[in-house]
């Protein structure tokens, strides 16, 4: 999987397979959370970066919560 975004192939695979779609969510949200790390570490007073930075904080928490559900079993199974 490269750096990119996820791919058409990728999105179809997950639907199909719960372990390959564990781990992409997985790495989207490593992605995720570097990426607020370093636009934190800038220091930025934009109001704009202020509000992709809660947009991103909110994303990484819903992520989070998909992953714990689909960990512990209790999120939507695969067909």
């Amino acid at each position: 999987m490269s750096d990119d975004l996820v791919s058409e192939e990728d999105l179809a695979r997950a639907r199909q397979d719960p372990a390959f779609r564990q781990q992409l969510m997985t790495e989207n949200l490593d992605k995720l959370l570097a990426a607020l790390t370093k636009t934190r570490q800038e220091r930025s007073k934009d109001p704009d970066v202020a509000r992709q930075m809660r947009e991103g904080v909110d994303l990484a928490v819903m992520l989070a919560d998909r992953i714990q559900r689909e960990d512990d079993g209790s999120g939507p199974q695969a067909a």
